[in-house]
């Protein structure tokens, strides 16, 4: 395991969701102990917990923790109980699929489990829920491996936001090919994009990469162009909270932008992610929801008023990345290449 830190799991006694608070990072860390939905909800929305596998096992964690405290007696009462706690915590984020993966699959054990008692279904949701996060982890150096096997030792790499371990379970997606090619003396330069609003990439990326001792310098994403042209970047790593069945991706505001500039500079763009964020039932990017934030965290963000308090603020999350502008997207099952439609579906098959 290369980060030290998990973002998501249970305490010592299974009964509390445990989350370092990432607002908080680099400067402080926090860890917050929660077992209340509204806390929970309150966590994924505002961030505190983020990266969409890390939000898919925080959702699962959470939902078996919060039906942890049922006084149900009956299957019935404890479904009834169970479905609310699901669809409010799927309230908290539209875009990244993992959140709801996770609630779905929670639910499928759910139902698998129905005949038994209310206690052994309990039981069923802590052993469904700590599956998803060995998988998570057991998926992140896979992508990590596929990941590698595209790069050279020495390569100047791009990321934009956070896909790291911090935004998953320890190796995370586009940062766990830079993991793994410092364990084997690759020697990456690294250049993380800061990633505005909410500086991601500079408060997160660049603190987790400085850990693990990894070459890692910051920039402001409007430097990207410049970096590109200067020759520094030989490929462009990034994450996805959903990529459609032709292969469209949902990432970070910024990140269409980014592979537009990698076409233009013959850099290749590789999205990197696990299966479960990959949904066939959104035909193209056009289907994803795009979540809009509180226009306060452009305005306002830093704790201090950067534009006048009387002006609008358009605050999208998220940009979609057509796939014309992607290299591959590399998963734990391997790397899929164009044509996208016809070469997703074989990883289901």
């Amino acid at each position: 395991m290369i980060m030290t830190v998990v973002p998501a799991t249970l305490n010592d006694t299974k009964d509390k969701l445990v989350l370092i608070d990432q607002t908080l990072l680099p400067n402080e860390e926090k860890f917050l102990e929660l077992d209340q939905v509204e806390d929970i909800w309150e966590a994924i929305k505002k961030l505190r917990v983020r990266g969409a596998p890390a939000i898919g096992i925080a959702a699962a964690f959470g939902l078996y923790v919060c039906s942890l405290k049922s006084k149900a007696t009956t299957v019935v009462d404890f479904r009834k109980e169970f479905e609310e706690i699901r669809d409010y915590l799927a309230t908290s984020r539209p875009t990244a699929v993992n959140l709801f993966w996770a609630l779905d699959r929670m639910t499928k054990r759910f139902e698998k489990e129905a005949n038994k008692s209310v206690e052994e279904i309990k039981r069923a949701l802590l052993d469904e829920s700590e599956k998803i996060l060995a998988e998570d982890q057991a998926m992140g150096k896979a992508i990590g491996e596929h990941g590698l096997s595209l790069l050279k030792p020495g390569m100047g790499l791009l990321t934009h936001c956070n896909a790291g371990g911090i935004a998953t379970s320890g190796y995370g997606t586009a940062l766990a090919p830079m993991y793994l090619g410092e364990q084997k003396g690759y020697k990456f330069k690294v250049y993380a994009d800061e990633t505005r609003p909410l500086l991601q990439g500079s408060r997160l990326t660049a603190y987790e990469l400085n850990k693990a001792g990894i070459d890692v310098t910051v920039i402001c994403d409007d430097m990207a162009s410049l970096v590109m042209k200067e020759g520094k970047i030989d490929a462009v790593l990034v994450g996805c909270d959903r990529v459609a069945a032709n292969g469209d991706t949902a990432n970070k505001i910024g990140t269409s932008g980014v592979a537009i500039l990698a076409r233009e500079y013959d850099i290749p763009m590789y999205v990197l992610g696990p299966t479960s964020t990959i949904d066939l039932e959104t035909p193209t990017g056009e289907e994803i929801e795009i979540e809009l934030r509180d226009e306060d965290e452009i305005g306002n963000g830093f704790g201090r008023r950067t534009a006048p308090e009387d002006v609008k603020a358009y605050n999208p999350a998220f940009d979609v990345t057509d796939a014309k502008y992607i290299t591959a997207i590399i998963t734990e099952k391997g790397v899929v290449k164009p044509p996208y439609m016809e070469n997703i579906r074989k990883l289901f098959e």
